[in-house]
């Protein structure tokens, strides 16, 4: 075989060789590589997340403490979402740690860590709901020494947890060391072969390619003698296939170095991990040794100080002198007699009460020479660096440590700073409190001696009671000289009931005598009002016309709250009557959707009455009561749905029942009345006080919902009168619930039939005037046949000594041809009754000057010729006695003021026509 035919096949033979042997060597290279950057990563993030672990641990911790120590009514919402959200992220945390380390060790301590955070959460959950309900609420010692243990477990089991995975990345570390070793052995294996051939080859073929190769050779030994931090390269100028030896070895080379210098990085992160771990376990089993806060300075100074590699330091704890509050020096290292030191700093004075106040480390670089002398036997010179550090608990401050250094302080151990200043505030708050136990301890002990010699006093005292009781015999007698003195009191006592009584009386004329006032000139706008609103002439716009409603609405809903006022009065002094009969369920459903319909409509919400077909068509109950239960219970719905749907359910149930006050409650059947409807809804802290007078779910003077609170309170009252109650469910903006609970009220089974007629005159009408007759149903036929033509050509006396009101009466009357007397007091009348003495009718006021119209009534009634002239009383005193008052005195009927139209030109039909008929 020719040489250059050796040569080419050779030289083919030995680079491919070579190739092969590097393409082995550099995919194991890679294969170790990336096997160990995977493993590199999966253990830095299960490091991290044991991190996360740790630190949402102490968070949910700290962050539980703060809303439990948070003496504020309210619950602080801030807090509240940070401890949610700190406990989602725990959980998160360990799941992802669960499935990522599958080490048994790993494993057992997750399983218990999730259990004690179970505990824990759940406990936490429960101290802030008992916060929530009372938050004057005290939580008991156990209950937070049972938090406070869980939490330190906790806390114990986060450390372990870390301290696993990085001795994971310590063992992952030297495996992929021992990985690597193995790897270069085989390196140099195949290496020292691939020389062996390739020399052999080489002094076989050609010796020209030698220097090539020494030089190949030279290199390698170098590379295999170096620490990788550094490997020398090959250098060949020619072109060929050493050249791409060499190329491909020098990408190895780089391959090498770069992985050696990230093996170095982790091996320091890891080392200084672990140093600053040992620093902290050392600071901790100082704790254990600590009985008060100046041994824990004097300890911890000492300790710290030459940990971090400084040479000087003060301990300064806070104390509360009254209002004052100071940073005390405590404790100092290194420190000379010589210092003008200061033993006290107020709260932003100088660096320590700055720090104090900022709540913020303070780092100073570049100390001036003359600032502070660190000094020993040999000499003294000037720190470069200091450190002044808060001690916090939650967020209060407890102390200050000032550190000073000739040296820079590194990261690491400004970390190991705050890792141990986040503990010390924990420990400097326990030694205190523990402190105040001792205190207390001593002063129970102190107590309990003191007890112990009010006992042998007692003994004492024991002695002299059997004396005492020798006496008490002989006090007897004096006790009957008491007991007469109790009778005294007795009728003192009963001498203040009658006053009461009497301050009753007094509020009740007041009442009538308000409602006087109020009425009066009520009747006059009410009725000059409904005049304008018929438009007889025809000369009023539309928009006049509107105004006049405006006015006649406001005008009742002014009456309606006077006659809230006076009900709720009436209810609680009892002077309120039930006057029960029959109603029948569907005429109540049909005024009740008459009344309400139009409503819905305007306000576009949906409106159904649903009548149970299993009940009776009629029972027993106060209708008017009922109606103005409901009708107000309707009111309410409507004012306060926007949208939706307003209905009433009428229906049977079960329920307990107290017929008479006093006796115990019977399971019966009774009628429930709800109203339902999709409004905003009650709070239910508020459920309760929205029967009382006056109160609304809403009482601020920005309320979107007007309203005088007296509705609710007046319907609980009638519901009682009615012998039954009112329940509301509700919840915010979903609607609520009113539902009335009334039993049968059986009334002799009387019932009380009053004719369409008669039921717009006054309620004197309603137990004078029964129907029961057929010729007197033929009467009334006939009066309503002719209708209002009765009243044409009549002759009316209108006594009355308020202008507004005899100038209203009269343009109504004269609108149907009546000719109207006046008079402004009961002296006028008689003198006008003489005069016209064919005078149909009186309309007579009952309040007035010089002679009243009860007294002016009774001089009518004196005279023959009238006798039975028609005298309707009309009074402004709407009390339940006024209407018997005024036909005691004679009157003939009785309508309240503000006066319906309607009603009086009714009931001066009726007693036209019973006069002329």
């Amino acid at each position: 075989m020719r040489f250059r035919t050796k040569l080419y096949t050779s030289i083919g033979s030995l680079l491919l060789f070579i190739t092969i042997i590097v393409m082995i060597l550099m995919n194991m290279l890679e294969q170790s590589t990336v096997k160990m950057n995977v493993v590199i990563n999966d253990l830095n993030e299960r490091i991290e997340i044991a991190s996360t672990i740790k630190d949402e641990t102490s968070l949910s911790s700290n962050v539980l403490n703060a809303l439990l120590n948070n003496r504020e009514a309210a619950i602080n919402l801030d807090l509240t979402n940070a401890w949610e959200n700190s406990n989602a992220s725990l959980q998160i945390a360990i799941e992802s740690l669960e499935k990522k380390d599958t080490q048994e060790k790993s494993q057992e301590l997750i399983s218990k860590f999730k259990s004690l955070h179970e505990s824990y959460r759940n406990m936490g959950e429960q101290a802030l709901m008992e916060r929530k309900i009372n938050p004057n609420a005290e939580l008991t010692p156990a209950f937070l020494t049972d938090l406070e243990r869980t939490s330190q477990r906790m806390t114990q089991m986060t450390e372990l947890l870390h301290g696993i995975q990085e001795q994971g990345l310590k063992n992952e570390l030297l495996r992929s060391k021992d990985t690597y070793n193995w790897a270069v052995e085989n390196i140099y294996i195949y290496l020292v072969i691939g020389l062996i051939i390739g020399i052999s080859f080489a002094i076989w073929i050609i010796r020209s390619i030698s220097n090539n190769l020494n030089k190949v050779t030279e290199v390698m030994k170098q590379a295999a003698a170096s620490d990788f931090d550094t490997i020398p390269r090959i250098e060949i100028s020619s072109k060929g296939e050493l050249s791409e030896i060499a190329v491909a070895f020098n990408k190895m080379a780089k391959a090498l170095e770069e992985h050696s210098r990230i093996e170095k990085q982790v091996k320091e992160d890891a080392e200084e991990l672990s140093w600053l771990n040992r620093q902290i376990a050392k600071i901790a089993t100082l704790y254990t040794e600590v009985e008060n806060v100046q041994m824990l300075a004097d300890m911890l100074i000492t300790k710290l100080v030459p940990m971090v590699g400084a040479s000087y330091g003060v301990f300064y704890l806070k104390e509360v002198n009254k209002s004052d509050q100071y940073l005390t020096r405590m404790s100092s290292y290194a420190s000379l007699s010589t210092e003008q030191e200061r033993k006290q700093f107020r709260l932003g004075e100088g660096l320590i009460g700055q720090c104090a106040l900022l709540k913020r480390p303070i780092h100073l670089n570049q100390v001036p020479d003359d600032y502070l002398k660190i000094g020993s036997g040999l000499g003294e010179a000037s720190p470069k660096t200091i450190m002044i550090l808060p001690v916090l608990f939650e967020e209060q401050v407890l102390a200050v440590i000032e550190i000073a250094s000739f040296e820079t302080l590194t990261p690491i151990q400004i970390k190991l700073l705050e890792k141990v200043n986040n503990n010390l505030g924990i420990k400097i708050n326990s030694i205190i409190n523990h402190m105040k136990v001792e205190q207390l301890l001593q002063e129970s002990q102190a107590l309990t001696e003191e007890l112990q010699a009010q006992s042998e006093e007692l003994q004492m005292q024991q002695e002299e009671l059997r004396t005492t009781n020798e006496k008490l015999e002989e006090q007897y007698e004096a006790s009957k000289q008491q007991n007469f003195e109790i009778q005294e009191v007795s009728a003192a006592l009963e001498e203040k009931a009658q006053q009461l009584e009497l301050s009753s009386k007094y509020k009740s004329e007041f009442l009538a005598n308000m409602s006087h006032e109020l009425r009066t000139p009520l009747n006059s706008l009410l009725i000059l009002a409904q005049i304008l609103s018929e438009n007889g002439e025809g000369n009023l716009t539309y928009k006049q016309q509107e105004y006049i409603k405006t006015i006649n609405t406001s005008g009742n809903d002014l009456l309606n709250l006077i006659n809230d006022i006076l009900d709720l009065a009436k209810v609680e002094s009892g002077k309120l009557d039930v006057i029960a009969k029959e109603v029948e369920l569907n005429q109540l459903r049909d005024i009740i959707y008459r009344q309400f319909s139009h409503i819905a409509n305007k306000k576009k919400v949906h409106f159904s009455i649903e009548l149970d077909k299993a009940l009776p068509m009629t029972f027993f109950t106060d209708e008017q009561r009922l109606l103005q239960i409901l009708k107000n219970l309707l009111a309410n719905a409507f004012k306060f749905t926007e949208s939706g749907s307003v209905s009433l359910q009428i229906h049977s149930v079960m329920k307990n029942i107290t017929r008479n006050q006093g006796e115990e409650q019977q399971l019966e059947r009774v009628f429930a009345f709800s109203v339902i409807d999709t409004g905003i809804g009650i709070e239910k802290e508020k459920q309760k006080t929205i029967f009382d007078a006056f109160k609304q779910a809403d009482g601020t003077t920005s309320r979107k919902y007007g309203g005088t609170g007296l509705g609710l309170s007046i319907c609980r009252e009638l519901a009682q009168l009615l012998g039954g109650f009112i329940e509301v469910t509700s919840e915010i903006r979903n609607g609520s619930t009113f539902t009335l609970y009334l039993p049968n009220l059986q009334m002799n089974n009387k019932i009380i039939d009053i004719s369409a007629a008669r039921a717009e005159a006054a309620v004197s009408l309603e137990s004078n005037y029964l129907v029961n007759s057929n010729d007197q149903i033929l009467k009334e036929e006939s009066m309503i046949k002719h209708g209002k033509s009765i009243l044409k050509n009549k002759k009316i006396l209108i006594v009355d000594d308020d202008i507004r009101n005899v100038y209203a009466l009269t343009i109504a009357l004269e609108n149907y041809d009546m000719e109207i007397l006046v008079a402004e007091n009961g002296r006028e009348a008689l003198e006008v009754l003489k005069e016209h003495p064919k005078t149909d009718l009186i309309l007579m006021d009952i309040m007035m000057p010089e002679m009243d119209g009860f007294e002016a009534i009774q001089h009518i009634r004196k005279i023959s010729k009238f006798e039975t002239i028609p005298i309707i009383a009309l009074t402004a005193k709407a009390m339940k006695h006024s209407r018997e008052e005024c036909l005691e005195a004679g009157a003939t009927d009785y309508i309240s003021k503000p006066i319906n139209l309607e009603q009086l030109f009714s009931l001066m039909q009726v007693w036209l026509f019973t006069k002329e008929g």
